[in-house]
């Protein structure tokens, strides 16, 4: 309250419209509307899930542990001791468990861990092994009483978990609903669930878990039971009854996702959040899978990872988060398309070059509201790469009426261009980042004879020839990274009309990673390989679609307002404050990338 108090005073403000300079929380009234209105932030409404860098080896029917950023998933299919940690981007392998094992139940952090049950060799080879993981290496400890498949677990660490349901050792139809509890020496036979069933979601701690959904022996059931440290209670079913689903949590704020039908010939991608009384559907899973390891403590994040029908990892992350979005700012004073741009915040980024029904030179520096004309270019051109700052920028490559593809390269010191050295391969359409006018990247592009592959660096004297991009292509995303950390996305080859590819750079050689979600030539972008933005492009037709990367992978978000091609960017790659500007259809429109962004809501009597 007292920041509010010193931001704006404690009287109401009048306005006819919007308030100008109107902060976060601030109420006032719109004496055009005759109500009074305030601004809040913008939040998602669902749970969304995330597509993640995936698992070292593809597999399903593992055991998991830990949260989202610092998982562990161990055994799987074809029966195998393999471990891999999760470190919220990578997957990293470590020690195997001591037995091959499939169908087993996990439970503790990543540093400690229990992995018990399950079936070595073939899936009818049921097990009691018990295995306890430091953080380093697995140790083989007391067996289970009631060797099992298929069997479901919680726990929080090495020291104390619960096991619970499974097929023994006789197989189906057979399912048990034994119950025992680890105390982190042996494992004690405690009360049963109330329904025998197999493959169901364990969450929660020894002395406070969930036993949710699985197979029973009439099949598929919605059952939810609740543990208590002594026994079991049943308690409100989930709304999909599902088999192989997996999930996480605790008896008050919990998570089940995925799963399939009994036979399995319907994955599901179905999310139901858990607050201790109900089960509500929430965001879906972005691939539909079953029989996947899982990671999480509660209700705010889950990890999924493998899986039958995916090889994929997503992260959950619940509702109520910051949302970004795209508002209009000041027009640029010339339309057009094929320009460039540089700056690192939208309140100070460069317009330059582009063409309307020819090439311009035109320059023109942005300052948050407007745009004001200052010194043309030497050489008028569009479809170049450039890069740097409103006060120290580089324009460079681009197509001149002869030769198309030219080498050209100015230099911006804030007051005025100036033709310094050239490209080595004269080209158009090509990607291009950099921090300022000393150091830049320049990859792919229309060479002659035809899309090149071709990267060269600048020190701020000249160009040198590095690494080559995988994909020669051309019509790339432009203005992603500096020289040491860059993307290379979209754009078109010799086959393709649009492509999905993204490069990073590590400042020596262009490695694949995860495409975008929407294929298309000609978007632009901010930021980096840690942190980006892709919007705009062609398709077949023109679109406004906003892409967010996160060092591992791309999440469709807030679409522009105006959707188009061939534009120019500006921002410093937080991804809560960019620029886009021009582009096809000739345009001026400038947007403002915020996140947080905030919405206005009109306060009623009803």
């Amino acid at each position: 309250m007292s920041t509010y108090k010193k931001e704006v005073g404690t009287a109401v403000q009048n306005a006819a419209g919007t308030l100008s300079g109107v902060v976060e929380g601030q109420l006032w009234y719109d004496s055009t509307a005759a109500s009074f209105k305030y601004q809040y932030p913008n939040v998602t409404s669902t749970g969304t899930w995330q597509t993640a860098n995936n698992l070292g080896t593809p597999r399903l029917l593992m055991g998991g542990a830990g949260t989202q950023t610092a998982a562990l998933m161990f055994g799987g299919t074809p029966s195998t001791g393999l471990t891999e940690s999760y470190d919220g981007t990578n997957w990293t392998e470590l020690n195997d468990l001591n037995a091959g094992t499939q169908a087993l139940a996990g439970a503790g952090t990543q540093t400690s861990a229990l992995g018990f049950g399950g079936a070595t060799g073939p899936a009818t080879t049921v097990t009691t092994n018990t295995e306890s993981w430091n953080g380093t290496s697995w140790t083989s400890v007391s067996a289970l009483n009631t060797g099992r498949r298929n069997i479901s677990g919680a726990g929080v660490d090495n020291t104390s978990a619960l096991a619970y349901g499974g097929i023994p050792s006789s197989g189906p139809p057979a399912i048990t609903n034994a119950t025992e509890s680890w105390n982190g020496t042996s494992w004690t036979t405690v009360n049963s669930l109330n329904s025998a069933k197999n493959a169901i979601v364990g969450s929660g701690t020894a002395t406070a878990a969930l036993a949710t959904t699985g197979v029973t022996p009439g099949g598929v059931t919605t059952q939810n039971e609740i543990w208590n440290g002594t026994s079991w209670t049943e308690s409100t079913d989930v709304n999909q009854a599902r088999d192989g689903a997996g999930g996480n949590g605790n008896t008050t704020a919990a998570l089940v996702y995925g799963g399939k039908n009994v036979p399995g010939t319907v994955f599901y991608a179905l999310t139901e959040v858990w607050n201790g009384t109900s089960w509500t559907e929430d965001g879906d899973m972005n691939t539909a899978r079953s029989q996947f390891g899982s990671a999480g403590t509660g209700s705010a994040s889950a990890l999924a990872a493998g899986g039958g029908d995916s090889t994929g990892t997503e992260e959950f992350t619940e509702a109520g988060q910051p949302l970004g979005a795209w508002s209009t700012g000041g027009s640029l004073n010339t339309a057009r398309l094929f320009l460039g741009g540089a700056g690192d915040s939208q309140d100070a980024a460069l317009a330059f070059g582009g063409e309307v029904v020819a090439a311009t030179g035109a320059t023109e520096s942005y300052d948050g509201t407007s745009w004001t004309e200052v010194n043309d270019l030497n050489t008028a051109r569009g479809y170049g790469g450039s890069a740097g700052t409103q006060t120290s920028a580089l324009f460079f490559g681009g197509l001149e009426p002869s030769p198309e593809q030219t080498t050209i390269n100015e230099s911006w010191n804030g007051t005025s261009w100036t033709e310094v050295g050239d490209l080595n391969t004269g080209r158009r359409n090509l990607g291009s980042a950099g921090a300022d006018n000393t150091s830049a990247l320049a990859f792919g592009g229309l060479a002659t004879p035809g899309n090149t592959a071709v990267t060269e660096s600048w020190n701020g004297t000249s160009w040198t020839e590095v690494n080559d991009l995988n994909t020669a292509r051309r019509e790339l995303s432009t203005g992603t990274g500096i020289v040491t950390s860059a993307l290379a996305i979209s754009g078109r080859d010799a086959v393709n009309p649009v492509l999905a590819n993204t490069e990073s750079w590590n400042g020596t050689s262009w490695t694949e990673v995860n495409d975008l979600n929407t294929p298309r030539r000609s978007s632009s972008s901010t930021g980096d390989n840690t942190l980006a933005l892709a919007f705009g492009g062609a398709t077949t037709v023109v679109v406004a679609n906003t892409e967010e990367w996160n060092s591992s992978s791309w999440t469709e978000i807030a679409d522009l307002t105006t959707a188009r091609n061939v534009l120019a960017s500006a921002g410093a790659g937080t991804n809560s404050s960019e620029l886009a500007f021009g582009g096809n259809p000739i345009t001026g429109a400038t947007e403002e990338w915020n996140n947080p962004s905030n919405t206005v809501k009109t306060i009623t009597t009803s």
